[in-house]
C-alpha cells in the first residue's frame, strides 16, 4: 500500500486526533493511530475506548488499500520537525512503514489495523439535530469550568444538555456552583437530554472554530453521542445517570443587587486571595457604593483588604465565598460589568453578566461559605 500526503496537513489532523488518546491505555493498540486507506482518502482514528475521534485527509498517487496502526508519539514527534513537504508512505506486507520526503526518510513498524477496536453500534435508534459550530463551543465554554470531579456523583462529571424543540440549555455543577446557559435562538426540533463527559467536551472545543457557522450534526442514542463536522467525527459514551432538577435550586428572588466592573473585581479578588488561609475564605462586606474584600491566614499572620467601588441597593451585608470558586465565576462571565444578586449571607448568590448576547442567558449560582 502506498500514498502521498502533505506533512503539515497530516500533522495538523494528527495533533487534533491525538487529544483523544489517553496517556495510559489498558490496551497497547490504543497507543496508536489507526490509518485506513480507501481510494484517495486516508481515514485517521484515535480512541481511548470511551471516546473516538476520526478525520479524513485527501491523499494522492494511491496504490492499494488497507489499514494499519502506527505509534502516536513517534508520528507526532517526527512530523513536527519537518517543514511543509510531500510525504510518501509505503507500507509493506510485513507492516514495516517507509516514510520518504525530499531530503530523507523514516522507517517505522506498524501494527495490524484489524486489532484496533471497532466503533460500537448504537444501542437504540439515534435522534439527530444540528447546531452551528459557534453554538456548540459557546455552550461548552460557558459551562465546562464548573463540571464536577467527584466520581461519587458521576452525574455531575459532565455537561447536561437539556434539549427542547426551540431552545437548548447547557448546565454544569460541582455541587458548590451551578452554571445555566440558555441558547434560545436555535431550533433543535426534538425533546431529549444527555450528559456529555468533560473530555469529549474539551476536544470539541479544540476542533470547532468558536466563530464557525458551519453545522455540527449531533446524533444521540440511549448511551452515546456523535458530533460530525466537515473535518471530524467524534463519538463518545455518555455519562449514565439522572441529572437533578437544576431549576429548582436557583432562587427565584434575590432582591439585593450589586453592580460592579468585572475586571476590577476580578483583579481585587486575585490579590486578596494570596493572603487567604487554607480553604480560601474571602469576605465581601457590602455597603452603599462599595464592597470591601478581606482575607486572612491566622497561622501565617497574613491578611489583606481592598475596597472596590460598586453600586449596591440593599442593607449592609457580609457574605463569604471560597476564593478559587468566586474567582472562577467572575473570570467566566464575559461582560464588562456584572451583577451579584443576594438574599442573605447563608443563601446562594447569583452572578449575571450585565450585558447578554441576543438569544442567550447565562446565570451562575455560587454557594457561600460560613463566616
Amino acid at each position: 500500500m502506498k500514498f502521498n500526503v502533505q506533512s503539515k496537513l497530516l500533522f495538523s489532523r494528527l495533533s487534533a486526533v491525538s487529544k483523544v488518546v489517553a496517556s495510559k491505555n489498558a490496551y497497547a493498540i490504543l497507543d496508536n493511530f489507526l490509518f485506513e486507506l480507501e481510494n484517495d482518502r486516508l481515514v485517521i482514528t484515535g480512541s481511548d475506548m470511551e471516546t473516538r475521534l476520526t478525520t479524513t485527509v485527501g491523499v494522492t498517487d494511491v496504490e492499494g488499500a488497507g489499514k494499519f496502526a502506527i505509534d502516536v508519539k513517534r508520528m507526532l514527534n517526527a512530523l513536527k520537525e519537518l517543514p511543509d513537504t510531500a510525504l510518501t508512505f509505503e507500507v509493506k506486507d510485513d507492516l514495516s512503514v517507509n516514510i520518504t520526503y525530499v531530503n530523507g526518510h523514516y522507517d517505522a513498524a506498524a501494527f495490524n489495523g484489524d486489532d484496533y477496536p471497532q466503533k460500537t453500534a448504537p444501542v437504540t435508534e439515534a435522534q439527530k439535530f444540528q447546531l452551528q459550530g459557534k453554538d456548540v463551543v459557546n455552550g461548552i465554554q460557558h459551562t465546562l469550568f464548573a463540571v464536577g470531579t467527584d466520581d461519587m456523583h458521576p452525574q455531575f462529571m459532565g455537561i447536561y444538555w437539556d434539549i427542547m424543540p426551540d431552545m437548548i440549555v447547557f448546565v454544569s455543577s460541582d455541587s458548590h456552583k451551578l452554571v445555566r446557559y440558555r441558547k434560545m435562538n436555535v431550533k433543535p426540533g426534538l425533546q431529549r437530554s444527555f450528559i456529555l463527559p468533560s473530555k469529549p467536551a474539551s476536544i470539541l472545543m479544540s476542533i470547532i472554530d468558536r466563530n464557525s457557522e458551519e453545522p455540527v450534526v449531533i446524533s444521540v442514542d440511549e448511551s452515546s453521542a456523535t458530533f460530525e463536522t466537515a473535518d471530524y467525527s467524534l463519538s463518545c459514551r455518555l455519562v449514565n445517570g439522572r441529572y437533578p432538577n437544576y431549576n429548582s435550586v436557583i432562587p427565584e428572588n434575590n432582591p439585593f443587587s450589586v453592580y460592579v466592573d468585572r475586571q476590577t473585581m476580578l483583579n481585587a479578588l486575585r490579590r486578596v486571595a494570596i493572603f487567604a488561609s487554607v480553604g480560601g475564605l474571602i469576605k465581601i462586606d457590602l455597603a452603599a457604593d462599595k464592597m470591601v474584600l478581606t482575607s486572612q491566614d491566622l497561622d501565617h499572620a497574613t491578611a489583606a483588604e481592598e475596597v472596590v467601588e460598586c453600586e449596591y441597593d440593599g442593607e449592609p451585608m457580609t457574605v463569604g465565598f471560597k476564593s478559587s470558586d468566586v474567582i472562577d465565576v467572575v473570570n467566566n462571565l464575559d461582560s464588562e460589568a456584572i451583577y451579584l444578586k443576594l438574599l442573605d449571607p447563608a443563601r446562594a448568590g447569583i452572578f449575571l453578566p450585565a450585558e447578554q448576547e441576543e438569544g442567550e442567558e447565562l446565570l451562575i449560582l455560587q454557594m457561600p461559605m460560613m463566616i
